[in-house]
């Protein structure tokens, strides 16, 4: 196999601080970040991929936390991505996702991360998606995505997740919060949390109904709808099977490569957005000379930017 770096080597080998220290370099973009996750992609491709997505105040953080202690008490090691809105101030995670979920503390089987959002559309930002390469490649058997939920633009996990939970939860005032935000569609799973509350079989009716009327593009998996109440742990087993059974119908449907390739696809296009923007900044090479070529009406916004594309792509 083709030699890697020593971080690269170090992550592989599951070092907790090589682990860390590479999830910085991708989060904050330091130099020699896009060597590195190529070196870890080869490594790639053993991990259960999970996107649990929801309103705010859904309990998604404390279902995290019951599907992990889950997992570990399978011996199934597992990585959690919270993805936390960015703070106005710095531009990083608030942490409010790690905050709950400290009694995971201590554990060497379970490694928490919060990325924040940067203002990335559907609250899921490119670092969580380069961080999901290297929890794959440090060989977590589980990896769960949280995301923020903050509307349609939430499909964005689709790029990321092999399975999607969308969490509702009874009585916040709409009758299925994932129809209000988008998120119906995109779901593989559909979980009513606190389901000890009032009105949860309602939600469950209703989520029914929403389903018969909506199309799907998948056929062969019929979404299903699991209650649990995180808090107390009930239900949340059945859910960790769900999500396997999904997986096994991914390999066994062929579906999973087209989702494969799917989210290839749509990594690929993100970097090379980043990478266009790049040289789309002022004081970029050649970028300040077209914008005085466009003010000086010697040009058009429209043939100064191909013009600019053409020699950063040539």
């Amino acid at each position: 196999m083709t030699a890697i770096s020593p971080l690269a080597e170090r992550v592989v080998a599951g070092e907790l601080p090589a682990l860390a220290r590479a999830l910085t370099l991708v989060e904050r973009r330091r130099d020699g970040v896009n060597e590195l996750l190529a070196d870890l992609h080869r490594r790639t491709g053993g991990a259960q991929v999970l996107g649990v997505t929801g309103p705010p105040g859904s309990g998604k953080s404390t279902l995290v936390t019951g599907l992990t202690a889950e997992y570990r008490a399978r011996g199934r090691t597992v990585g959690v991505i919270a993805v936390d809105p960015s703070s106005i101030l710095t531009g990083g995670a608030i942490l409010g996702d790690r905050i709950r979920m400290t009694g995971l503390a201590g554990d060497p089987g379970v490694f928490i991360r919060s990325i924040a959002t940067r203002g990335a559309l559907g609250g899921l930002s490119r670092a969580a998606l380069d961080a999901i390469t290297v929890l794959d490649a440090a060989g977590k058997d589980v990896i769960v995505l949280e995301t923020v939920g903050v509307g349609q633009a939430e499909v964005d996990v689709l790029a990321a997740a092999q399975t999607v939970a969308v969490v509702s939860v009874p009585g916040m005032g709409d009758d299925v919060q994932a129809i209000k935000a988008g998120l119906l569609e995109i779901a593989d799973v559909h979980v009513v949390n606190k389901a000890d509350r009032d009105g949860a079989h309602k939600t469950v009716a209703e989520l029914r109904e929403m389903l018969k009327m909506t199309p799907r593009t998948v056929v062969g998996w019929n979404v299903p709808i699991r209650q649990t109440t995180a808090a107390t742990g009930d239900g949340v087993a059945r859910l960790a099977d769900t999500f396997d059974e999904h997986r096994a119908w991914l390999d066994t449907s062929g579906e999973g490569g087209v989702r494969e390739r799917r989210n290839a696809g749509t990594r690929i296009r993100w970097m090379a957005e980043e990478f266009v923007m790049r040289g789309l900044r002022p004081g970029a090479p050649d970028f300040d000379t077209a914008v005085a070529a466009v003010v000086g009406r010697r040009t058009d916004p429209a043939q100064a930017a191909r013009e600019l594309v053409r020699a950063l792509c040539p």
